[in-house]
């Protein structure tokens, strides 16, 4: 007997679109301050108490926020369509969705905001674990493309190391433009199931 295909399903799409909206926050917001560069500056910057893109950057990650917790939950019953672990989506929650909606709600220099924001280092356990857990059942393709993008993510560790020192803004942009691949590649995969 032939599983039954999956059909398309349109919150797989926010993979793509959830990327977007942070992007644009940012290169918005970046274009809007004069003192702003994107090699030297935190991402929270943006968002920094009285500057004049505090509001754009709330918005945004806001966005990206609950957009997220839909595509995670996407993510989740196409996962269990599918037959295989869910775990690797689901701990997008605590890396991605709340840590993302804590830096947007709780803006620098508010404590909160780092406390809220550092759970974001959980982010690389997803793709590793679905290298653990999917590996099998997506095959070479996946563990090529996957283990690069968990290389690129992982990259964002460099924030604790002195290492580029000069330029915390791109070390913290590795770590952004993993979890960006990440969303559009898993909005892919699971889409045409």
């Amino acid at each position: 007997m032939n599983p039954k295909p999956l059909t398309p399903n349109p919150l797989l799409r926010l993979g793509f679109i959830i990327p977007l909206i942070f992007w644009l926050t940012l290169f918005i917001g970046g274009w809007m301050r004069e003192d702003y560069h994107h090699l030297t500056s935190l991402v929270s910057e943006l968002g920094r108490i009285g500057t004049s893109t505090q509001y754009l950057f709330t918005l945004g990650l806001t966005i990206c926020a609950l957009l997220s917790v839909a595509f995670i939950l996407a993510l989740h019953r196409r996962a269990r369509a599918m037959g295989i672990s869910s775990f690797p989506v689901l701990i997008l929650l605590p890396a991605f969705s709340f840590p993302i909606l804590g830096a947007a709600l709780f803006p620098l220099p508010l404590p909160l905001h780092g406390i809220l924001g550092s759970p974001a280092m959980l982010l690389t356990a997803s793709p590793l674990l679905a290298l653990i857990l999917w590996g099998r059942k997506f095959g070479t393709r996946f563990l090529i493309i996957t283990s690069a993008i968990l290389l690129i993510t992982a990259l964002g560790y460099l924030v604790f190391t002195p290492t580029l020192d000069a330029y915390p803004g791109l070390k913290q942009r590795f770590a952004h433009t993993g979890w960006t691949l990440w969303f559009v590649y898993l909005g892919w995969l699971f889409n045409k199931g």
